[in-house]
C-alpha cells in the first residue's frame, strides 16, 4: 500500500509540472521563469486601421483555464468588420499563472 501511495504522488506531481510547461507552447519564446512576449499572428491586404480590439484567456497552475481569446471575440470587442493585422502577447509568471491577449486592428 506504502508503495502504491508513492507511486501515484510521483506520478500526480511529474503529470502536473508537465501540464504547466505545456500552457502556452504558441510564444515564439519562453521563459521558465517569467515570460512577456507580443508576436504577430497574421496580417491582410487590408491597408488601414483605426481601432483596435483584444480578447483574453488566463490559466492558474495550468490546471485551470478560463477565458476566450479569439480573433473573432476581440475583433467584435473593437468593432472591427474588416481585419488588417492580429497581434497576441503571451505572459507567464513561474508557470503559475498565465494570460494570452489576442489583439486585432482593422475597420
Amino acid at each position: 500500500m506504502k508503495k502504491l501511495l508513492i507511486y501515484l504522488s510521483v506520478v500526480l506531481l511529474s503529470s502536473s509540472l508537465m501540464i504547466g510547461c505545456a500552457a502556452y507552447a504558441v510564444s515564439p519564446v519562453l521563459g521558465g521563469l517569467y515570460t512577456d512576449v507580443k508576436a504577430p499572428i497574421t496580417a491582410t491586404s487590408n491597408t488601414s486601421y483605426s481601432k483596435m480590439g483584444s480578447a483574453s484567456a488566463s490559466s492558474i497552475l495550468g490546471l485551470i483555464a478560463v477565458g476566450d481569446a479569439s480573433i473573432n471575440t476581440a475583433a467584435k470587442n473593437g468593432g472591427i468588420t474588416r481585419i488588417h493585422h492580429v497581434d497576441f502577447k503571451s505572459t507567464s509568471i513561474l508557470g503559475i499563472y498565465a494570460t494570452y491577449t489576442v489583439f486585432v486592428y482593422g475597420e
